[in-house]
């Protein structure tokens, strides 16, 4: 009788919105990407750079989306093609964001989700202090407004290419990295790929699944 009771005012609690939703159910919408830029491909490729320091302002949403886009945004809506390419298309990278100024949404680690171009809360609050930590205390990640952690499910391309799928997959974050690195570049940001870090440790700042790992770190800000 006693857990009958619990359970009804548990459902009388969540129907009149006393409870809320788990973070990982709140999405925010991301704006639709641009598909042109004011500089070239050749330029954007002549003056990258990797940036480790960065000044003390936001980013913008809109800024945020792009490079998200860029790193594993879809292009084809009908075989959800992305903009890196993929072994077998099996996409077994994910991204998260660890976001401590970015203008229109809270502090927080978030998920990004490309089939609907959007970010779910996974944890709130600033995490930057926690990952700088976990990064061998780099500053550049303490002075980001936000850090691109790209992550990845090995199991999604061993099961079918097996032990030679984890080389395939290390290709893979290495195409999302560059491509964060060039819209970075084209938005007049700054960015740094960074591979030092305790895997663990990360993993805990983000509240990773155990099948999820961290293999790149990529903190963005305005030079």
């Amino acid at each position: 009788m006693g857990v009958k009771i619990i359970i009804l005012i548990f459902a009388f609690l969540g129907v009149f919105g006393v409870l809320k939703p788990a973070w990982g159910e709140e999405r925010i919408p991301l704006p639709a990407p641009r598909e042109r830029g004011q500089y070239s491909l050749e330029e954007v490729l002549i003056k990258r750079r990797s940036v480790r320091s960065f000044s003390n302002k936001a980013l913008t949403l809109e800024e945020l989306s792009q490079l998200l886009f860029a790193a594993q945004g879809i292009t084809e809506k009908r075989y959800g093609f992305r903009t890196a390419p993929s072994a077998g298309a099996l996409y077994p990278l994910e991204v998260y964001v660890v976001v401590g100024e970015v203008e229109g949404i809270p502090e927080g680690v978030y998920h990004y989700l490309p089939r609907e171009h959007a970010l779910e809360m996974v944890l709130p609050g600033d995490k930057r202090e926690d990952l700088f930590r976990s990064a061998l205390y780099q500053e550049a990640i303490k002075e980001a407004p936000v850090t691109i952690v790209i992550c990845a499910v090995y199991e999604r391309t061993t099961r079918k290419y097996g032990e030679r799928g984890i080389r395939y997959v290390h290709m893979e974050a290495g195409h999302a990295g560059q491509n964060i690195y060039l819209q970075a570049e084209a938005l007049d940001l700054g960015t740094v790929a960074i591979g030092a870090f305790y895997d663990e440790a990360v993993a805990r700042v983000l509240d990773l699944p155990k099948d999820i790992v961290p293999l790149y770190l990529f903190p963005v800000g305005k030079r």
